[in-house]
């Protein structure tokens, strides 16, 4: 009985001492991606990006660390001179891939 009484006040006092804090929330680091084409950016623009097997705004966008707009640019630019060949092309996400010889 004894024991009944000891271990009763150290389980309710543990929930007073776990209570939950309230969290600080994350901070998103901003993005610096970027903004204008220079001949460096556009040398590894043209060299990488035909050899990616999947082509999208957002690969771009995640590997070369440019803005969305430059990334649509390149892929605009790529297609038309025929080193990617598009895929899917939905209302906003186009998917392009690398183009083969085997299919000039």
């Amino acid at each position: 009985m004894a024991k009944a009484k000891a271990a009763a006040p150290t389980s309710s006092g543990g929930k007073a001492a776990k209570k939950k804090k309230w969290s600080k929330g994350k901070v998103k680091d901003k993005a610096q991606h970027a903004v204008a084409v220079d001949k460096v950016l556009f040398d590894r623009i043209v060299k990488e990006v035909p050899t990616f097997r999947m082509i999208s705004v957002s690969t771009l966008i995640d590997r070369l660390k440019v803005n969305g707009s430059l990334a649509r640019r390149a892929i605009q630019h790529l297609e038309k001179e025929g080193h990617i060949k598009r895929i899917v092309h939905h209302s906003r996400q186009l998917i392009y891939t690398r183009a083969t010889a085997a299919a000039d």
